[in-house]
């Protein structure tokens, strides 16, 4: 008999219970004092590794200090924002998560910048070569981030698409125009012209209705990107 693999267990140092925490701790306004234990017995721990797994992820090149002291502050950053999340407005761990990312990514290139201005005509082979490692992460954290952002985002038109058009012809199209955000990633040519071909192929739709479904899905699109840049989630309800 073959012998069953035992699953491998996720890492969930930022569970729901971080969450609950982080809302409790923004409650309460008045007790330093309870304040203090909440952020201490529950919240500080999940920060840490949070902000030492996007370290170690992106493998940012420009710190003038240690490791650990960067990766503190990261923390501090963090403690700082937490009063901005917003209870029912997307996921905690993804809020975070982009919020030391932005943090981590100015640092690292307001750093490689001072190294620019200090270094001579002579180190040009050195600056190059610093130059694609400072720059690498961002550009990762960026795609990671609008990785993220599609997934979600097709999530989030998969289950609206029947609701926001009536028409047989115009779901069509957005189910088209879904489509071609679902498969970005094998698509090369990404320009205006080339996906409004694409769509009519996969339709047999006419341009200008094509512009018609468009422009009524621009202005949800807007809206829920808006609120994925604030919350790092977007509503699926």
């Amino acid at each position: 008999m073959k012998k069953r693999r035992a699953k491998k267990k996720k890492n969930m140092y930022f569970t729901q219970e971080t969450e609950d925490a982080i809302i409790e701790y923004n409650k309460e306004a008045e007790n330093m004092i309870i304040r203090n234990r909440i952020y201490e017995d529950r919240i500080r721990y999940a920060f840490e590794k949070l902000a030492e797994n996007i370290l170690n992820t992106f493998k940012f090149s420009y710190f003038e200090c240690s490791h650990e002291e960067v990766q503190m502050e990261v923390v501090s950053n963090l403690v700082s924002n937490m009063h901005k999340f917003k209870e029912g407005k997307g996921k905690a761990f993804s809020y975070f998560s982009i919020i030391a990312k932005n943090f981590l990514i100015l640092y690292n290139n307001g750093n490689y910048k001072k190294f620019k201005r200090h270094t001579s005509i002579n180190d040009e082979e050195v600056v190059f070569e610093h130059k694609e490692l400072t720059y690498f992460p961002a550009e990762a954290a960026r795609k990671n981030e609008l990785r993220e952002f599609m997934k979600l985002m097709v999530e989030y038109w998969d289950g609206r698409v029947d609701t926001l058009f009536k028409r047989k012809p115009e779901r069509d199209i957005a189910s088209a125009v879904i489509e071609v955000f679902r498969r970005s990633d094998n698509i090369e040519n990404f320009n205006k012209k080339a996906l409004y071909l694409y769509i009519r192929e996969m339709t047999n739709c006419k341009t200008q209705a094509i512009t018609k479904v468009i422009g009524k899905m621009k202005k949800t699109q807007t809206e829920i990107h808006e609120e994925y840049k604030e919350t790092g989630a977007i509503a699926t309800e």
